[in-house]
């Protein structure tokens, strides 16, 4: 079973059953803490996809940091996407300065391609 387990990668389903036992907490605390419905919750417990694509990023980090003992790359990665990298203020201040130089029409550009990157990360499974 341990090799088994070495090999398949957990999903997010698996993560969450994990999550409930070492923390104690049912779907609906999980849920209230993360800011979903409990059927969305219920829905990745059982693997149903419904209309959406999984949780969103933002419902991962907030995992993460209501459950710390969770790391975000383990979240990520048994949500099927990859972490996203850190943004810090130096970070920040660096690409926005970049930005600042560009003309509008490539910045325009830029924004059209950000947003094909962000889209393409979120439907990546």
């Amino acid at each position: 079973m341990a090799n088994e387990d070495a090999t398949t990668p957990e999903d997010f389903a698996q993560l969450l059953a994990r999550l409930k036992d070492e923390y104690s907490v049912k779907e609906i605390e999980i849920a209230r803490r993360i800011g979903v419905s409990p059927a969305t919750v219920n829905n990745w417990v059982h693997r149903k996809r419904g209309t959406g694509r999984g949780p969103n990023r933002e419902k991962l980090k907030a995992l993460h940091r209501e459950f710390p003992k969770f790391s975000e790359d383990e979240i990520f990665a048994a949500a099927g996407r990859k972490t996203p990298g850190s943004l810090t203020p130096a970070v920040e201040e660096r690409l926005l300065e970049l930005f600042r130089g560009l003309t509008a029409e490539q910045q325009e550009i830029k924004e059209l391609e950000l947003r094909a990157l962000n889209e393409h990360n979120r439907s990546t499974l």
